[in-house]
């Protein structure tokens, strides 16, 4: 099998009814992202939001773990004399900034975002699910962040999401201290929409995903648009975004069945343009 046959098994992606199923297999590994999954990832998440058949996306990992993060099995740089990795100053720049074009990834992606945690998701796996718009976890689910356990500083946008996500200080305490947030915590906090059994997992991300294939594509992507620039922008700014996210829907046909459907007295019936 060649390499790129192998990441595309690792990184599989269906698409039925509207919806985009993007599945982790690399149980081994725990799923964890090296480069190579990261990049089909991503150009994954691009074609499925700009492919009118898509209307909503599902993440979700097979095995125990969501996914683990990044995959530190890869060889590392030599260490120098004294111990310490010999690294060329920059060297670990493109690692970071694929982690970040990752989650950006998500949060660009003007379809809905669903993350069905099937297991543990760690650094970078706890980012890409906190990056999703719905969350649905099975008991038993975690989102641990251990980066300065292993003497590491909170990278995959990290320190830019969980503020937003959780707080200041709760995202202080996950980051600074090392530890987990269990699935029960997050739902408590409103992070997780749903928790379910884990035989009943598929069932109910595929539910979520299908109600939310069949809204108005178009209006949904805008509002997810307004909503993650909300906090990023004074007053002004936000009001002019909604100004111009209102002009562009008016012009759907999605907008116009939702006027007729409401003076008809019947369900609308959207068809994403």
């Amino acid at each position: 099998m060649s390499a790129v046959e192998d990441v595309t098994r690792q990184i599989g992606c269906t698409v039925a009814d509207g919806v985009a199923r993007i599945v982790f297999d690399r149980p081994e590994k725990l799923n964890a992202l090296g480069p190579p999954q990261r990049e089909r990832l991503i150009a994954l998440l691009d074609e499925a939001g700009s492919t009118a058949e898509v209307r909503a996306v599902v993440l979700t990992g097979t095995g125990r773990a969501f996914c683990a993060g990044g995959d530190l099995s890869r060889p590392g740089p030599p260490p120098a004399g004294d111990g310490r990795p010999a690294r060329i100053v920059g060297a670990t720049g493109p690692a970071v900034r694929s982690a970040q074009a990752l989650i950006a990834a998500v949060l660009d992606c003007p379809k809905p975002v669903i993350a069905a945690v099937n297991g543990v998701a760690a650094g970078m796996g706890a980012q890409l699910a906190l990056a999703a718009d719905f969350i649905v976890a099975c008991a038993g689910a975690r989102f641990a962040e251990l980066f300065v356990t292993r003497g590491i500083v909170p990278d995959a946008a990290a320190a830019y999401l969980l503020p937003r996500v959780l707080g200041l200080h709760r995202a202080k305490r996950l980051l600074l201290l090392g530890g987990d947030l269990s699935v029960a915590d997050a739902e408590r906090l409103g992070i997780v929409h749903q928790v379910v059994e884990p035989d009943e997992l598929d069932a109910a991300a595929g539910a979520l995903a299908a109600r939310l294939a069949a809204g108005p594509t178009v209006a949904i992507g805008l509002a997810k648009r307004l909503l993650n620039h909300s906090l990023d922008s004074d007053r002004v700014a936000a009001f002019d975004r909604e100004e111009m996210a209102v002009a562009m829907n008016v012009w759907t046909e999605d907008s116009a069945e939702g006027l007729r459907s409401f003076a008809e007295k019947r369900d609308p019936v959207f068809r994403g343009w």
